[in-house]
């Protein structure tokens, strides 16, 4: 009996023990590892843990109970849930996971649905796919998937580290860097901002794809990230976004032209080389037949100009790169123009339509007012905007109404030479989605294959010879924009072969950091408010592009000739403008017109400062420390050639009211190895400024080393001086004030 008792107790310690092991087993945290990385998850479902092994640095924020996963529904579909909880949009969070091969099985709390991720292991990365979401017990409704607006499939919470990079999705030290980047283009990459982190995810929109879609986290050295990037690029065949950053041209700056031509090619070499560019952008409508800012949708009507078609296109760029400069395009690639093929005489079917209404009245072919169902409140009421797609015709309102019968009034019919038609009660329609920059043109509907059509179009054209690409109007696409503003410039960029070396465009999301190697150029400041915006824009944001290992285009940069409204383009804005885009590693960029250049008294000197500056950043002249100094934007800087035909950087300070007020005439001091400098010009012309100091006391110089005799006033108080284009003047025997008050006091002689 004893011996019984002895063996039952001992049985009965076996199993709780058992029990207890099991228990402890299914509750393991789950673990993922490289030789670089260990990723802890715990088996609630939350980040536990993210260690960068080498250095053993800690990446994850702790004290915070992140889910690895969330779903979130529009409403709850489950009949408990339904009934417990309020109908509104809900999240319900990761409350479960474990890992099964090479797999993790993700559970939500409340939900009867599981994800099944795959997790590839790389010696440079982990990758995730969301393979498929199981149904873990009847819903009592018919439903094969689940009812989701988006889900995230990974979720860490990384502590900040000094940088946060948000359009890469990474975050680093000097040391250490993390990153969430997508591997496809269907993967929705975002994070959410936390006090003291960033939740870095990686997700799925039911509006692109729920399943098969993949992200990855890298976590590495800082100097090594760009070069796990580059690996993941090549293992899912994504755009070489890191070799186009590494390109010797990723810094140069670039020379816009919209009316080259076979017969002015030359024209424009001359200016561009003059200028020092190593890089010409051509704007579509120098080569096709367009009216404005808009594509016309036939890609084979050239130009008159171009007799023989693509044959003169492909010489005019052959000629452009032998001159050493390489030539690219411009083109609006998600806009089709209000005159082209795609709208008249009948309105293509894949226009994108903003809205949808349901005829509540037949429409009859003189009709100007049209009843509809649905409450047209909110409709855009933009000049030219009013816009509806009704069967064969575009029909423009003048107003609506927004109690019943609910209608658009003022109606004008068969608008850009459309087709007047009739259609049925309950017929359904919809409010086009015209460009709201202009209204020249409307955006095409990314869900349908038109955006295929104007790929194979410009792709067609890319084949002339162009090497880099500006992706304009990236912006007209319609929802969800994190996946269509990408999606667009991948569906062109993918055609185009060979890869262009690089690419801009005027709007970015995530994915669009593999093909957009600078981002964006501002659009076109007048002269007088050029260095405000400037540091109101491009200059504000260069930092936070180096955040996200990267650059942009401080362009465009217009050309402005002096008048009575305008000073005019002048070398100190285009100094000012280029000197602090250098201080970040970025190039500009200038809207050329040889018509207005050759008619520019100071051109010389303007493309004088374009020339200097682009051999600085050709030679990566500067230093960091020089760099470091033109980030400062209080700070004005001039690039000299000295004596020993060397660059030299100083710093400059504007006299103001030069010449007894007068905006004629320009001027800035500067001190450098011991003397005192004027570098001073006149905007417009060539004329004699009369200066009240002894000549004995300065000497002018054409340029630095290069003297001009000047001439003394008869009773040597005074020198008449030149001024016309950038001249010197030095001296050592003046002070600042003396010579400040000397040019303002300074007199203009005609």
């Amino acid at each position: 009996m004893k011996r019984s008792f002895t063996l039952l107790i001992t049985l009965a310690s076996i199993l709780i023990i058992s029990c207890i092991e099991s228990m402890a087993k299914n509750n393991e945290d789950v673990i993922i590892e490289n030789e670089q990385i260990k990723l802890i998850i715990t088996s609630d479902g939350t980040s536990k843990s993210l260690v960068y092994k080498p250095t053993n640095t800690e990446c994850l924020i702790k004290g915070k109970k992140i889910p690895i996963s969330t779903i979130t529904e529009p409403r709850p579909y489950q009949n408990e849930v339904k009934l417990a909880y309020p109908n509104k949009k809900t999240t319900f969070k990761s409350n479960s996971i474990r890992k099964e091969g090479d797999k993790l099985i993700i559970g939500y709390e409340l939900i009867p649905w599981e994800a099944k991720v795959s997790i590839k292991i790389s010696p440079h990365y982990l990758a995730f796919t969301l393979e498929a979401f199981n149904l873990t017990e009847n819903y009592g409704i018919s439903m094969t998937q689940p009812p989701i607006s988006e889900m995230w499939f990974l979720r860490l919470p990384v502590r900040n580290m000094g940088h946060w990079g948000d359009w890469l999705n990474v975050i680093w030290s000097d040391k250490v860097a993390v990153n969430v980047l997508a591997a496809e283009p269907c993967a929705n990459v975002d994070s959410e901002e936390g006090e003291g982190y960033q939740i870095l995810q990686a997700g799925v929109d039911e509006k692109v794809k729920l399943t098969g879609v993949t992200a990855v986290l890298i976590t590495c050295a800082t100097d090594k990230l760009l070069d796990k990037i580059a690996i993941v690029e090549e293992d899912y065949k994504l755009p070489h976004g890191v070799a186009s950053r590494r390109h010797d041209l990723y810094n140069a700056s670039y020379y816009w032209t919209y009316d080259i031509t076979p017969t002015n090619v030359d024209e424009h070499i001359k200016y561009a080389k003059m200028g020092g560019f190593r890089l010409m952008n051509i704007y579509y409508p120098a080569f096709l037949e367009s009216r404005g800012y808009r594509l016309i949708g036939n890609y084979n009507v050239y130009r008159r100009e171009y007799p023989n078609g693509k044959a003169d296109l492909k010489a005019m760029l052959t000629k452009i790169k032998n001159a050493g400069i390489t030539p690219g395009c411009h083109f609006l690639h998600s806009h089709i123009g209000r005159d082209s093929k795609y709208i008249t005489p009948v309105p293509d079917h894949r226009l994108n339509i903003l809205r949808i209404f349901t005829l509540a009245a037949p429409l009859g072919t003189n009709d100007t007012t049209i009843y509809v169902e649905q409450n047209p409140a909110n409709t855009d009421m933009a000049n030219n905007r009013r816009v509806l797609k009704i069967g064969t015709e575009l029909i423009s309102f003048a107003n609506y109404t927004t109690s019943r019968p609910y209608q658009f009034t003022g109606c004008v019919r068969g608008i850009d030479k459309t087709t007047v038609n009739s259609q049925p009660k309950g017929y359904m329609f919809g409010v086009l989605d015209v460009s709201e920059f202009g209204a020249t043109s409307v955006y095409l509907d990314q869900n349908s294959d038109l955006q295929d059509e104007v790929a194979d179009g410009i792709a067609d054209l890319w084949d002339a010879g162009f090497e880099f690409i500006y992706f304009d109007g990236s912006e007209g696409v319609n929802p969800p924009f994190w996946y269509h503003v990408a999606g667009a410039q991948y569906r062109v960029f993918s055609k185009l072969k060979p890869e262009p070396l690089f690419a801009e465009g005027a709007a970015k999301t995530h994915f669009s950091w593999h093909m957009l190697t600078g981002g964006n150029a501002f659009d076109v400041f007048s002269p007088e408010k050029l260095k405000k915006e400037t540091i109101k824009h491009p200059f504000r944001e260069a930092p936070r592009m180096r955040d996200n290992f990267t650059r942009l285009n401080f362009g465009w940069l217009g050309y402005w000739l002096p008048s009575e409204k305008t000073i005019g383009t002048q070398p100190d804005q285009l100094e000012f403008v280029t000197s602090r885009a250098a201080a970040w590693d970025c190039p500009v960029s200038i809207h050329a017109n040889p018509a207005i250049l050759v008619k520019h008294p100071r051109t010389a000197d303007n493309f004088e400062v374009f020339r200097r500056w682009e051999e600085v950043r050709a030679k990566h002249w500067l230093t960091e420390k020089q760099k470091q100094m033109l980030q400062n934007p209080e700070q004005e800087h001039i690039l000299l050639i000295n004596e020993q035909k060397e660059f030299e950087l100083v710093p400059y300070n504007e006299i103001k009211e030069v010449a007894q007020g007068s905006r004629e005439i320009r001027a800035f001091t500067f001190k450098r190895r011991g003397d005192l400098y004027v570098v001073f010009w006149h905007i417009s012309g060539n004329k004699k400024l009369e200066l009240p100091l002894n000549s004995r006391d300065f000497t002018l110089m054409e340029n630095l080393g290069q003297e001009i005799q000047v001439q003394a006033s008869q009773n040597g108080n005074s020198t008449v001086l030149p001024v016309g284009t950038r001249c010197y003047l030095k001296t050592h025997k003046l002070s600042n004030d003396k010579l400040v008050a000397a040019f303002k006091s300074a007199k203009i002689i005609n």
